[in-house]
């Protein structure tokens, strides 16, 4: 399962998903660095490929990222709930001119989740995207499953 979510702050709003006014439950899940930092490089190398800018790795939206991921996990589906305050608490620190985010969930490896979001339009036009900022938080469940969050702005 896939989503990308897109916000130009002041512009427009997308979503593949309607946002949930169900209360915030998170756990707390170990991140699996090792799958954050392939899925980062495989996200930059492309970048690279095509012309555009890397990402610059942001402690802001990892946090942020983190807090997504464990909420999913909690929920035990991918969505991207209370995007439009993350995304406006990203922009407010930071003065990004737009925030984005892809979730997935059913992938065993970074290659796996980048395929995945290369696969589907709206992830690869968020990954290829103007943007010069990102974070990736992937924690696994109790049960194994591996759950994704990436968040990007412009600053």
């Amino acid at each position: 399962m896939q989503c990308a979510f897109l916000l130009f702050i002041l512009l427009a709003v997308t979503s593949c998903s309607k946002e949930s006014v169900a209360p915030a439950v998170t756990i707390e899940a170990e991140n699996v660095q090792a799958v954050e930092g392939a899925l980062l490089q495989l996200v930059n190398e492309h970048r690279q490929a095509i012309g555009a800018a890397p990402l610059a790795f942001s402690e802001l939206a990892y946090s942020y990222a983190n807090e997504h991921t464990e909420y999913m996990i909690a929920t035990g589906n991918t969505s991207h709930h209370d995007f439009n305050t993350r995304a406006s608490k990203i922009a407010e620190a930071v003065d990004a001119k737009a925030v984005a985010e892809n979730v997935a969930k059913d992938y065993d490896t970074a290659k796996q989740a980048f395929e995945g979001w290369f696969a589907s339009p709206d992830h690869r036009s968020t990954m290829e995207g103007t943007f010069s900022h990102t974070a990736v938080s992937v924690k696994r469940a109790p049960d194994g499953q591996l759950y994704f969050t990436q968040l990007f702005y412009l600053q």
